[in-house]
């Protein structure tokens, strides 16, 4: 997917052109994606792009900006432990890396290398049938 100029400060909202309403749940996670929907990409934390791509938001935008911060450091970190970014991208569906071959080709650009760490880490590559 292409995207357009300037996306990274966009919303989701904006970018996916739909809006995600006011939420009045009793869930910290429904009211944490719904305040990460009206906030521009470029500005989420680790833990906000592993927050939203665990619960398959905004994959198309999210996506890139987490194999950026992979590159930095492959094991990530949000608030719960090394790589649970990672974690999060490699449990995306099959589909979606097929649809998106270069960003595939990016994450296992990113894991070369560092597969020791990443293992070290308690992440078995092995589970992850998209990287195999």
């Amino acid at each position: 997917m292409k995207l357009e100029n300037g996306w990274q400060y966009k919303s989701l909202e904006n970018l996916e052109k739909k809006s995600w309403g006011n939420v009045d749940y009793d869930s910290y996670l429904v009211k944490r994606c719904t305040q990460l929907s009206k906030i521009p990409v470029g500005d989420f934390s680790i833990e906000d792009l592993r927050i939203m791509i665990g619960q398959g938001f905004g994959l198309n935008y999210l996506v890139p900006l987490a194999i950026d911060q992979l590159k930095i450091n492959i094991l990530a970190e949000g608030d719960y432990y090394p790589g649970d970014l990672l974690k999060n991208v490699l449990t995306i569906p099959q589909d979606f890396w097929l649809s998106n071959e270069p960003l595939l080709i990016q994450l296992k650009q990113a894991i070369s290398g560092n597969e020791v760490d990443i293992e070290d880490a308690g992440i078995r590559l092995k589970n992850f049938k998209i990287i195999n």
